[in-house]
């Protein structure tokens, strides 16, 4: 199974459509999402390539009545309080905004956990979990979008960056 992995897309509507173009034409079954939308039309570039969204609050998402509103207007789009965990393709997967926020036991309690905040690219492992922030969607702080591409069967990571 592949998912597409984002965090910290910041309102970037431009960028947020390119990389939902890609993950549709990667054939991406599912968008994860680390948190930080911003605002709710944050989501509108997956509802318009008919991409599910699961995904967890940021710091800075702020408007989350708003968000909620928008992500029920797309197929398939959940968005949760952080930590959320869910099992994929027989996988255990933590999605977190702040990798903090999730203690150790947790962490290690899961095959894949998937962070944001710090806007940084991570892929290391713990142990049997695999850590992955996607780095910054937006490329609003080191000046290039970042993604991933997950295979969930494999684990293995594929990460992505545009020119802006």
């Amino acid at each position: 199974m592949l998912v597409g992995v984002l965090a910290d897309s910041h309102d970037r509507l431009p960028v947020i459509a390119e990389f939902a173009q890609r993950f549709r034409a990667a054939g991406v079954d599912l968008v994860l999402h680390a948190g930080d939308y911003c605002a709710p039309w944050s989501l509108t570039p997956f509802h318009a390539e008919n991409l599910p969204l699961a995904g967890v609050f940021g710091k800075t998402d702020g408007d989350r009545e708003g968000l909620r509103a928008e992500a029920a207007l797309g197929v398939g789009t959940e968005l949760y309080e952080a930590p959320h965990s869910m099992e994929l393709a027989g996988k255990r997967i933590l999605l977190v905004h702040d990798i903090g926020d999730a203690g150790e036991r947790s962490v290690a309690g899961h095959d894949i956990v998937i962070h944001g905040y710090t806007h940084e690219r991570r892929m290391e492992s713990a142990g049997d979990t695999l850590l992955l922030n996607p780095g910054e969607a937006c490329g609003w702080l080191f000046g290039v979008p970042t993604a991933a591409i997950l295979d969930v069967d494999t684990k293995v990571v594929e990460f992505m960056t545009l020119d802006t």
